[in-house]
């Protein structure tokens, strides 16, 4: 029987062993029944214990079919004569969350995986490096309903002497409060597991403070979130307040395209740049719906006509005064009404402007630049331009300026090449204006995202990486107020990780504020999260209990009923809900 036993153990050791010095991530199959995955522990509900160290999550294996394999068991199943046909969707399997294994099988696997592990059995390898965590889904069978449980080797050196087995088990939703378990209670717990001398209890929170809202109650989604997890010790109750004493990390997570944002109108220039380049990259361009009633060519011919006139104007005045007064609209810059719209908007400019919201077609572009350089050509406008304009019309006015223009041609992709740098210098000047208005960087920190060295579909990779960053200053200055010091630093951040990291909206900044910054947000809502640990030991000897109510499961594998909520006059809960998830650890030494 032991022989067997050790030779379960031996197959098992291998099986982690290859999975672990594999490159790839691909699951494998252990017993026909169960499929073992190699991830980060920050993809599992505990990861508190695991943190971003790889981990291997077991599961019930469950064959995926391909379609037809459904259509065949499925037309078996169904009786010709059935009267019930109109709902297809129950043919074919729904559940899609990952399938967990009984607590019993859960407890041999760990059982496997303790005696791999165990330097007095020899299928170890004392030079190689111990095996990844285990963590087990499992099926909450048990009377405590365990929902996971999960091992760690505990390593003196290079050499394991011993395994810590962590119980994580899981409560439905309540909003009685006096249901809950007490902090009290859960000293206890850990004290009849582990007899410490002495115990260090640490609270943890987390509150959103900007994303989805709730109008008339309905939630409109958004893909925008801003949490904040404050930890403090010293805990006194269960779902107390954290103190202003606590330490507070901003998780933001920002996506551009919010229409409550203040930079929506930049992020609408953005979405028509990015046409533009797409069309460039593919030949084919998917054209925005125009802003604009009035055609392309008919706002570029009145934008012509209007400059004309006020330059006849212009020289009128000042052949009757003798002085030389240079037109308004296109050389003061007004008082802003906020840093976010410029007033100094040059010709071409204001010409992109006109463009981006009426064009819908390659002809548009082309006819529009037509107009522009006939006009230019025989001296019918002399506008102004930004001296630093790095755009090809941008070049042809200034050759205007000297009678130089010759035959432009505007063959093939060369006008949508010419309105995306009309596009790119426009929206370049808009960044640095409030970025370098608000003194939250340099011309030089930002010189990565200005240049104009790259090609123009690199240009508006970068262009899009700066626009996120606006969204997220924006965002954290206007809706969470902010202040300078803390804005600036975040700017940093975004900046120095954006040089070397891909366009990725789903990345998560971090940001370190005081509580009292933020306190008027969470002091009086309810946490997404709260959670107390209890810890005692040292190093590889430390062991934790802990608790963490949540406001929806923890647990992704098993589906909670809800509790009844108190009903108030307007149909709302008083109370909120709170799902209750324990983790508990032991420590087994090796002998």
């Amino acid at each position: 029987m032991g022989s067997k036993v050790i030779s379960t153990a031996t197959e098992f050791y291998h099986v982690l062993r290859s999975l672990q010095d594999a490159e790839c991530n691909d699951p494998c199959i252990f017993e026909e029944e169960i499929q073992i995955l190699k991830t980060n522990g920050d993809r599992i509900a505990v990861n508190m214990y695991s943190g971003n160290q790889p981990v291997f999550i077991f599961e019930n294996y469950v064959p995926k079919l391909n379609h037809d394999d459904q259509m065949t068991e499925t037309s078996d199943c169904i009786d010709g004569n059935a009267e019930d046909t109109g709902n297809d969707a129950s043919l074919f399997p729904t559940d899609l969350r990952p399938q967990p294994l009984t607590v019993m099988k859960a407890r041999q696997l760990l059982s496997l995986y303790t005696l791999s592990q165990n330097t007095s059995v020899s299928v170890v390898d004392s030079t190689a490096a111990p095996l990844h965590p285990m963590w087990v889904r499992c099926d909450m069978s048990d009377p405590a309903g365990t929902a996971w449980l999960g091992a760690e080797i505990v390593s003196m050196g290079t050499k394991a002497s011993g395994v810590r087995l962590y119980s994580v088990t899981c409560k439905g939703s309540t909003v009685d409060k006096t249901s809950l378990v007490s902090l009290d209670a859960l000293k206890q717990e850990h004290k009849k597991r582990h007899h410490p001398f002495s115990m260090t209890i640490k609270g943890s929170a987390r509150f959103s403070l900007f994303g989805s809202t709730n109008v008339e109650n309905t939630i409109i989604e958004s893909k925008s979130r801003v949490t904040v997890d404050l930890k403090w010790t010293h805990v006194e109750s269960i779902l107390e307040i954290p103190p202003l004493s606590s330490t507070a990390t901003l998780n933001i997570k920002i996506a551009s395209g919010d229409m409550r944002s203040p930079v929506f109108e930049m992020y609408m220039e953005l979405e028509f740049l990015q046409t533009l380049a797409d069309g460039l990259r593919t030949g084919e361009t998917e054209w925005m719906e125009p802003l604009e009633t009035t055609s392309a060519v008919n706002l570029t011919k009145a934008y012509l006509e209007e400059l004309q006139s006020t330059a006849r104007t212009l020289q009128e005045q000042a052949e009757k005064s003798g002085e030389v007064t240079k037109p308004k609209s296109e050389t003061d810059t007004t008082v802003f009404n906020s840093l976010l719209v410029r007033g100094d908007l040059d010709f071409v400019e204001q010409l992109w402007v006109r463009m981006r919201k009426s064009v819908t077609s390659f002809q548009d572009i082309e006819d529009c630049l037509k107009l522009v350089i006939e006009a230019l050509r025989y001296g019918d406008i002399k506008p102004w331009i930004h001296g630093d304009s790095s755009s090809s019309l941008s070049k042809l006015i200034l050759q205007s300026y000297h009678q130089q223009i010759g035959r432009v041609s505007l063959s093939g992709v060369t006008p949508i090449h010419m309105l995306l740098e009309m596009g790119l210098d426009k929206i370049r000047k808009d960044y640095i204006n409030y970025l370098i208005g608000e003194q939250l960087t340099t011309l030089k920190h930002l010189s990565y995202y200005l240049s104009t060295e790259v090609d123009l579909q690199e240009q508006v990779i970068r262009i899009r990486k700066l626009h996120h960053l606006l969204e997220i200053i924006v965002t954290c200055g206007t809706f969470l107020e902010l202040p300078y010091d803390r804005l600036f630093l975040l700017t940093q951040s975004c900046l120095q990780h954006y040089k070397t990291h891909p366009y990725d909206e789903d990345h998560e900044f971090k940001l370190q504020i005081k509580p009292a910054l933020i306190s008027h947000f969470y002091q009086k809502e309810n946490p997404v999260v709260w959670g107390v640990e209890v810890s005692s030991g040292h190093g590889s000897r430390e062991v934790r209990t802990s608790l963490q109510l949540s406001d929806r499961p923890l647990v992704d594998h098993v589906i909670f009923e809800t509790a009844l909520p108190n009903e108030t006059m307007n149909g709302e809960s008083e109370d909120p809900e709170f799902f209750s998830t324990m983790v508990c650890c032991s420590l087994i030494n090796f002998p």
